[in-house]
């Protein structure tokens, strides 16, 4: 499988999901925006894997290449291609697929437990993710569900985490693929987000020293990797 990412920051790497790829043998590139908006033929990827960022899917005149950025994916999408998305990425997955992303009453930012939604994706669901876990976070942007989209995680502090369209197109408003390098990495850049007092961030300490998710979060990637990937 020919495997794409799209990073926007030198401190939002793909992390497990570059790993979990390479042990299946994919063919990786990426583009990183941050340095050049270089896009490949959209002929020659099979799954487009969208990262995370600070920045909004509204910043188009902070970062000008947000504008090809958006017209790539709405044509990875219109291809019929596989699509993720992840923070960042499941917000610009929204947009393109028609919804409204704006900024949310609550930040959250640290380990907050999701749940699963139940609907017509729930058996599938239980088979590949438990009731309940507790992936990390760093969003404080969200998105209406996209129209003829399926809903399938919610959290406390924000109902819409996940999403799937088409069977084909997913967005995941948190990281499954954290690492502790990569969140280690993430708080260095975003300390002054941190020292805002909110009931949605949690301080450094407890994000840095919380090691007790990262194998169950990855386990979790792995299932639902494998049956997103087969579907369709």
């Amino acid at each position: 499988m020919r495997t794409h990412f799209l990073q926007h920051a030198s401190f939002e790497a793909p992390g497990y999901l570059l790993q979990w790829a390479q042990q299946q043998q994919h063919t990786i590139s990426c583009t990183r925006l941050y340095e050049a908006p270089d896009f490949p033929p959209v002929e020659d990827i099979d799954w487009l894997v969208v990262m995370g960022g600070p920045m909004g899917v509204y910043d188009e005149d902070r970062f000008p290449w947000l504008k090809q950025e958006k017209a790539f994916l709405q044509a990875v999408i219109r291809a019929g291609k596989k699509v993720l998305g992840v923070c960042l990425g499941s917000q610009l997955v929204a947009e393109a697929l028609g919804a409204r992303v704006y900024p949310h009453t609550e930040k959250e930012i640290g380990w907050w437990p999701v749940e699963k939604v139940n609907n017509e994706m729930a058996p599938a669901l239980a088979q590949l993710l438990p009731d309940s876990l507790v992936p990390f976070h760093w969003h404080g942007d969200t998105f209406d569900l996209p129209a003829h989209a399926t809903h399938l995680l919610k959290s406390a502090l924000c109902p819409h985490q996940a999403f799937i369209y088409d069977n084909r197109v997913m967005g995941l408003q948190f990281h499954l693929e954290a690492t502790p390098e990569l969140v280690a990495d993430m708080v260095a850049h975003g300390k002054e987000e941190l020292q805002h007092k909110s009931r949605g961030i949690q301080p450094e300490a407890v994000i840095l020293q919380n090691k007790a998710h990262y194998a169950a979060n990855h386990a979790c990637l792995e299932r639902l990797l494998e049956w997103f990937l087969q579907e369709g």
